[in-house]
């Protein structure tokens, strides 16, 4: 008798995945189908087709199953992770309405529900007045009212993505609560929706007849259905687990379940998180997310734009290093990895802030990527290094401000996510940071954490302590090396810090002469 997989679906920015693991954490079979169909039809938007996300998930489960080891009659059950943030508005027979706009759309609304006197007074004598108008008008929904009002008069649910495939799956409207990353009226001290009294319900134009039900990681959805069955190839009946979103599975596949080990992810948004059954507001008034664990919060600093970084800098300047690993069949990471290694640690002084896409979580709306430091001796190497340590530098400053709110000190760093692969940076980053840094024994965290949940709910392990410790463990250790960290400190203390508050009256003149970052 063979022991059971789990069939985990990991929807990330770039591509769909499915995965099987066994109860050992280890990969049995892998099948990956890219997402390339996203949109633009305004400067600073980002849609993608709802259905497309559905077929590329039907088409990755279809060719997972031509892989050696992916016996099906093997299968427990079936958990999915997703992108956050991306929205899906469905009519009354479950059909989309329009395309999804993912978390990358950077579109605006100054047309937003009014908020009653005594949450703006609150508002003002917290001092929070303008993070709650940030939340208002980059929700999307708020936008549907006011630009699209005949999508949201037949909206009949208003759907993550992680809840849409969830009910294409099954049928039935339900997602995780540890999915709920989004401008949604969402308590995420309490892990469910907002009370009828929460200030969300006047600041966003969503109804409570539009949400799903909720349920915690680890709960049954519902089962696979005949339908889903025939578009899948996902035997019908199998139980549907909830899971979290991408970056909280990643946090439990990486293993960081405890409040000392940091969970660095090197993906398109770059993220620390910790693990704390504690609720802590890293930043006043932007709550902690829900872990992938019931009942526990992701303390979570983002670099938006992060990893992004690095791939944009290989498409445009990295033409050669592609050419060469295709001509000598290498990794095109080993050639970039050569190129950072070429250069000393500081980069000889060029200094990158990566506020490529600023975020709630990070610097205001005016904050732009820097790079300073220039001189004759200075190359596209450079450049390559100096984006790196830009990202380390920015995600230990998250570190510091976890630390300091939640009162505990983070002692080891996990990285997962693509840049993860890299050994240049890995080592870099233990260097920035000062501490040991390590990969999880598997690359794909996000779909083992998801995995994780599944297995607990199964009742294949009595516990998530047991669970994790049984299906995560680490790979290579990058030790801090003693006088590339000094050479960091002192970048990072002297210049990096002084950055942002030196350089943010130009970028507010350069938003108001150029209109850019604009309102869309």
């Amino acid at each position: 008798m063979h022991d059971p997989l789990i069939l985990a679906i990991d929807n990330g920015t770039q591509s769909v995945r499915a995965l099987l693991f066994d109860l050992k954490g280890e990969i049995v079979a892998k099948a990956q189908v890219a997402l390339l169909d996203y949109t633009s039809a305004h400067p600073g938007w980002a849609e993608h087709a709802p259905e497309g996300f559905w077929q590329a998930l039907c088409e990755a489960c279809h060719t997972l199953w031509t892989q050696p080891g992916a016996d099906r009659t093997r299968i427990a059950g079936v958990a999915v992770t997703t992108q956050r943030g991306t929205v899906i508005n469905v009519d009354g027979e479950g059909k989309p309405l329009r395309p999804a706009i993912t978390w990358l759309d950077q579109r605006r609304t100054e047309v937003v529900p009014p908020i009653g006197p005594l949450w703006r007074a609150a508002f003002r004598l917290a001092r929070v007045s303008n993070t709650i108008d940030y939340f208002r008008g980059e929700a999307e929904i708020n936008w549907i009212r006011a630009h699209q009002p005949e999508v949201w008069q037949a909206t009949h649910k208003f759907l993550l993505l992680s809840g849409y495939l969830n009910y294409r799956l099954c049928g039935r409207y339900a997602d995780s609560s540890g999915s709920q990353v989004a401008y949604v009226p969402f308590d995420y001290r309490r892990r469910k929706w907002a009370g009828r009294r929460d200030w969300k319900w006047q600041a966003l134009a969503v109804e409570p007849r539009m949400l799903p039900e909720l349920c915690e990681p680890g709960t049954r959805l519902g089962t696979i259905s005949a339908q889903a069955a025939q578009d899948t190839g996902i035997p019908q009946g199998l139980p549907l687990l909830a899971a979290a979103a991408d970056k909280a599975c990643e946090v439990i596949g990486a293993g960081c379940s405890a409040p000392h080990v940091g969970c660095l992810s090197y993906g398109t948004t770059a993220t620390i998180n910790t693990t704390d059954t504690r609720y802590i507001e890293v930043t006043p008034f932007v709550p902690p997310y829900p872990a992938a664990i019931p009942g526990a919060y992701s303390t979570e600093v983002q670099v938006f734009r992060g990893y992004w970084m690095v791939n944009w800098f290989k498409e445009q300047f990295g033409h050669h290093e592609q050419s060469r690993a295709l001509l000598e069949d290498v990794a095109p990471e080993r050639l970039f990895d050569e190129l950072a290694n070429a250069v000393p640690p500081g980069s000889m002084g060029l200094m990158l802030q990566p506020y490529w896409t600023p975020g709630i979580r990070v610097p205001g709306r005016e904050a732009k990527g820097a790079i300073i430091g220039f001189g004759d001796v200075h190359t596209r190497a450079h450049v390559y290094r100096a984006i790196l340590e830009g990202l380390a530098y920015a995600l230990r400053e998250g570190k510091e401000r976890i630390e300091r709110r939640g009162g505990t000190r983070i002692t080891e760093l996990r990285v997962s996510g693509g840049g993860s692969q890299s050994d240049a940076a890995m080592q870099l980053t233990a260097d920035i940071f000062g501490l040991p840094v390590s990969r999880p024994h598997v690359y794909e965290t996000s779909g083992l954490g998801a995995a994780i949940d599944a297995a607990v709910g199964l009742g294949l392990y009595p516990d998530f302590a047991e669970a994790i410790g049984a299906m995560t463990r680490v790979g290579r250790v990058f030790a801090p090396i003693s006088a590339n960290h000094a050479v960091y400190e002192q970048l990072y203390r002297e210049v990096y810090l002084k950055m942002y508050r030196q350089l943010q009256p130009m970028y507010r003149d350069i938003a108001r002469i150029t209109g850019y970052p604009q309102k869309v």
